[in-house]
């Protein structure tokens, strides 16, 4: 079986003493790990048509799943739309708020979907098949190909990528650039798929999606080979010391965002399920602050707001205090 690895040395943190913290930390009842009430949720309303000359938009579905139109395509990216990032659909972490900004069956036409990682929380097997048919192109890391084929996905549909790979596709530049992570969906096959970040370059508009990463020396060296960035979406949530290798506390996000040259930054992977012992609103609390402190332009917007590039003001109104 095929094993990838991270550029530098890279522990996930799982020795028995941190396991044994991990343990007591799951027992305290102090932080408020799951928001008290619902949390604000705008409906996705798309476009009849898309236009080439549009202005660039996001629209975040929590967690990690947002869809970028971009230069007249739709693009998603990680669509985990389904209510636990689970094996089963009986166990786990259960999403905050029960409704989507959009069912999947209700998008329309999408030009790709593309996967950082094979994780649950990112690569969910029920929003999958219910958005298979939306699209004829699915761009995805080395060895995720089979993880879809297993769902029904023709394989021509299909394109793996390595690190540094790129992808023209209907006038878009696509770049699978690393990660700092690891893959795999069970006991036996870890790190047999590959994870990445991925770059997407338009004529007049570039994107930083960060996918699942801990803080690294690729962040610069992406930069350096694609930036500046008009637009980065970068994880900040699930984090914690004792596996920040794997994912960054909120001040290296801001710090990884400067690395790569990026212009406006909306911080991703929170705000939908609990998969680390932080408070729920932690992460946009404690971003928010490093951005301010550093000057980064930061937009927090709520689940399904639309985010418009190039506009006057972005969505800053802290929606989570409400909670």
């Amino acid at each position: 079986m095929t094993k990838y690895e991270n550029q530098i040395p890279t522990s996930a943190g799982m020795s028995f003493s941190s396991l044994v913290s991990m343990l007591k930390d799951s027992m305290r009842r102090s932080i408020e790990r799951r928001p008290a009430g619902n949390i604000p949720v705008e409906k996705y309303e798309p476009a009849e048509s898309l236009n080439v000359s549009d202005n660039p938009q996001v629209t975040w579905f929590g967690h990690s799943a947002f869809l970028l139109e971009i230069e007249g395509h739709r693009l998603l990216f990680d669509p985990m739309l389904g209510n636990r990032p689970s094996p089963v659909s009986w166990a786990g972490t259960k999403r905050y708020s029960t409704n989507l900004p959009i069912q999947p069956e209700d998008f329309p036409a999408l030009d790709a979907i593309i996967i950082s990682h094979d994780h649950y929380d990112h690569l969910d097997y029920s929003s999958i098949r219910r958005l298979k048919n939306k699209t004829k192109r699915f761009i995805v890391p080395l060895g995720v190909r089979r993880r879809l084929i297993q769902l029904g996905v023709p394989s021509e549909q299909i394109t793996e990528h390595n690190w540094w790979d790129e992808l023209s596709f209907k006038g878009l530049t696509f770049a699978c650039t690393p990660a700092r992570h690891f893959s795999g969906r069970g006991l036996l096959d870890r790190n047999s798929t590959l994870w990445c970040s991925w770059v997407i370059a338009g004529q007049e508009t570039k994107v930083f999606f960060s996918g699942d990463s801990g803080y690294g020396p690729h962040f610069k060296e992406i930069g350096r080979k694609y930036g500046p960035f008009d637009l980065t979406l970068m994880e900040c949530g699930q984090y914690d010391e004792r596996w920040s290798n794997i994912h960054m506390m909120p001040e290296e996000t801001v710090q990884a965002h400067l690395d790569v040259k990026g212009g406006l930054l909306i911080p991703v992977h929170w705000a939908a399920f609990t998969l680390a012992y932080h408070a729920w609103n932690e992460p946009v609390e404690r971003i928010t602050k490093a951005a301010h402190a550093l000057n980064v332009n930061i937009a927090t917007p709520k689940i399904g707001e639309k985010v418009v590039l190039h506009s006057e003001t972005y969505p800053s109104q802290p929606w989570w205090r409400s909670n």
